[in-house]
């Protein structure tokens, strides 16, 4: 009887200490880019840019019955921002993710501290991955999840500057207070999600520094059936954006057909709400993809929701897409047809033709191998006299970006403790 029960402590010891496993990876991601007319237009008395940027991450993975921990420390840096006998860096290593997700029960889930949130097609949402320094949230995830089917998530977020005795305003472009409720249902071939977005910014009224709530709601759509794929999504947005109203919208609609020879098509549009140059109204009827990875919508360029554009004519992108993929190689091709959702306004009052220009992205991925990929790109804008108006600089110049990168994700080290 001894003998048994100390048998059946040692399996049970042993298969809790089985549970748990820790890995370690590291990203190394330089990229070359040449920027002659990339995220606006090009300045005639200006010349292009040419840089390497680099991303360096270490990563640790912690995974345990009962909880999970992720760390993910990251160095940002250019090529040659400090000398080769520098002493210190201009950028130090930064906590991109700091997070612990206790698993409270079968289906409930509490993740907590700096982490990535990415959700549906990361529109809203999203780890804006193409960034070298990425997007975290210092948040509190609460998740609900009784099947495979199911889900629901509440997210909490309270910012400050720092630890203090009395409250102080809150200087960082960041919003103050942020709370969201996601639902996400896997009826295959169907999925589909619903989001509410309460956004808390600060602002200052009479020396004084208030918080404005505006709020974010919709719902996003995917159905995929052997090689045929569409999604669809619709937003709205309401509240107050300082002492302003805002009354916006967002419609995007897509769909794509995969072919046995790894040709793949697609085709889609996007509506995102705008308000006219010329208007005496009080509200703000431009719509913002507040958190969203948006240099995958709207063209690879950027000119439009990647740090500008906010709160300006909004946007109507209708675009194809044609791409190729065999073995270790892909490539694509998606042109762009961009208009003004709202009136652009010349320096003579007069309303601009809608048209803002066409922009043609082309991109190759080679996987050499599973931890090393490399990818290039070339982006054209063929803009036209109203993309001059709203964005300034030479709309007849030659405008374009290039790009080379190489991603590199070798994992040092992985054991079962």
């Amino acid at each position: 009887m001894k003998k048994t029960l100390i048998i059946l402590l040692i399996g049970l010891f042993s298969q809790h200490f089985m549970a748990q496993s820790l890995e370690i990876g590291a990203e190394i991601r330089p990229r070359l880019e040449y920027r002659h007319g990339y995220k606006t237009l090009k300045v005639d008395s200006l010349n292009a840019a040419a840089f390497v940027s680099q991303r360096t991450r270490l990563n640790f993975t912690y995974n345990s019955e009962k909880m999970n921990a992720y760390l993910s420390v990251q160095d940002v840096r250019v090529w040659g921002d400090v000398a080769t006998l520098n002493a210190s860096d201009k950028n130090a290593p930064a906590v991109h993710e700091a997070w612990a997700e206790l698993l409270l029960a079968p289906a409930w889930r509490l993740k907590l501290g700096r982490q990535e949130i990415s959700l549906d097609n990361q529109r809203i949402f999203g780890a804006v991955g193409w960034a070298q320094q990425a997007r975290s949230h210092d948040a509190l995830l609460a998740s609900y999840k009784p099947n495979e089917f199911h889900e629901i998530t509440l997210g909490l977020a309270l910012n400050a500057t720092a630890e203090t005795l009395f409250e102080t305003d809150y200087t960082l472009n960041n919003y103050k207070a942020m709370q969201y409720l996601w639902y996400h249902a896997q009826l295959n071939p169907l999925k589909l999600s619903f989001l509410v977005l309460n956004n808390g910014l600060a602002y200052m009224e009479n020396n004084k520094q208030e918080v404005a709530y505006n709020q974010t709601f919709g719902t996003h759509a995917r159905y995929r059936k052997n090689n045929f794929q569409a999604d669809g999504s619709v937003y709205f947005q309401t509240g107050k954006l300082d002492t302003a109203s805002l009354n916006a919208f967002n419609v995007a609609l897509n769909a794509s057909y995969k072919f046995t020879n790894g040709l793949k098509t697609g085709l889609g549009a996007e509506y995102l709400s705008g308000t006219d140059m010329n208007t005496t109204s009080t509200t703000v009827k431009s719509f913002n993809p507040w958190y969203g990875t948006n240099h995958k919508f709207n063209g690879f360029m950027d000119y439009f929701y990647v740090g500008n554009h906010i709160n300006s004519v909004g946007l109507i992108d209708v675009y194809a897409s044609v791409a190729y993929a065999k073995n270790k190689f892909s490539m694509a091709v998606t042109p762009h047809v961009f208009n003004a959702a709202a009136a652009v306004i010349n320096s003579q009052n007069q309303e601009m033709d809608a048209y803002l220009g066409t922009e043609l992205d082309v991109t190759f991925n080679y996987k050499w191998t599973p931890d090393v990929t490399f990818q290039a790109g070339y982006s054209h804008m063929f803009a036209s006299e109203t993309m001059g108006i709203l964005k300034g600089g030479n709309a007849n110049a030659t405008n374009n970006w290039a790009w080379l990168m190489v991603t590199i994700n070798p994992r040092i080290f992985k054991t079962t403790l």
